[in-house]
């Protein structure tokens, strides 16, 4: 099904630009600071947009090891990373800080982003220890700041985790919408960078009929075809990066030839 989402009536293309580590994290480069984290995002966002992606997503996938309370310092500084790019962006943008749900939304409304990302629902054993968001906080956030209009998507399998709900992944997707307010449902590989299992995507997109349905994680040139022969969209980093990487920079050249790809699908 093809859902008229960011404004397009067509599969939907979301980029990722992955911020360098932000402050208060293991990897931050003290030295650069907030500037270098600007400098190295924005030259992704423009190869991202001369490729010819319908949006754009910010993440501080950088930010190893992830935490699932987002520290002062970080929301302060994606915050200022993502403002100061924004004047950059033709296109929609949205944001995900990596594992927080209140922290993706206070981020979002902040800085006008369309839609957010997170784990929203659901419990699981993962690499960060148990982990059980809080939805409702982040809902009732979002309405309290005055943003209904703000997209929420939720990836309902996590990357580097178990799901303790052994619930069908498509009964857990059907109560994100009936239950959670679901703006759209997020399928996901076990890692970043690796593939949904198709048929779970498949399962997920018979079930889930009145948002769309967005392939997460694992996709690149060779599965396109086959994931938006389901889905309603994709989310891609890591194929879009230099080598394939994930914590390379953008490669202009791979994005290209794989919007051209799509363009060709739709």
């Amino acid at each position: 099904m093809v859902f008229d989402f960011f404004g397009a009536k067509k599969k939907v293309v979301i980029a990722m630009a992955h911020i360098g580590a932000l402050p208060g994290a293991p990897l931050h480069d003290a030295k650069g600071g907030v500037a270098r984290l600007v400098d190295g995002v924005l030259a992704d966002v423009e190869k991202l947009q001369a490729g010819g992606v319908d949006a754009i997503m910010f993440g501080n996938e950088n930010d190893r090891p992830y935490v699932l309370a987002a520290p002062t310092e970080g929301v302060a500084a994606m915050t200022a990373v993502v403002q100061a790019v924004k004047p950059a962006l033709k296109i929609p943008f949205g944001v995900n800080y990596l594992w927080d749900p209140k922290a993706s939304v206070a981020i979002a409304v902040a800085t006008g982003a369309a839609f957010v990302r997170e784990i929203f629902t659901g419990v699981f054993a993962s690499d960060m220890g148990v982990w059980a968001p809080d939805l409702a906080s982040a809902a009732r956030l979002r309405h309290d700041l005055g943003r209904d209009d703000l997209k929420m998507l939720f990836n309902i399998n996590a990357e580097f985790a178990y799901s303790l709900d052994q619930r069908p992944i498509e009964l857990r997707a059907r109560s994100a919408v009936f239950s959670s307010l679901a703006d759209a449902i997020l399928v996901s590989g076990p890692i970043t960078g690796q593939a949904a299992d198709q048929s779970d995507l498949r399962k997920v997109a018979e079930t889930v009929t009145e948002v769309p349905v967005f392939a997460n994680t694992g996709v690149n040139i060779d599965n396109v075809a086959d994931v938006l022969s389901v889905a309603s969209g994709v989310i891609i980093g890591t194929h879009f990066k230099v080598g394939g990487n994930t914590w390379n920079a953008v490669d202009g050249d791979r994005v290209k030839r794989f919007m051209d790809k799509v363009q060709a699908l739709r």
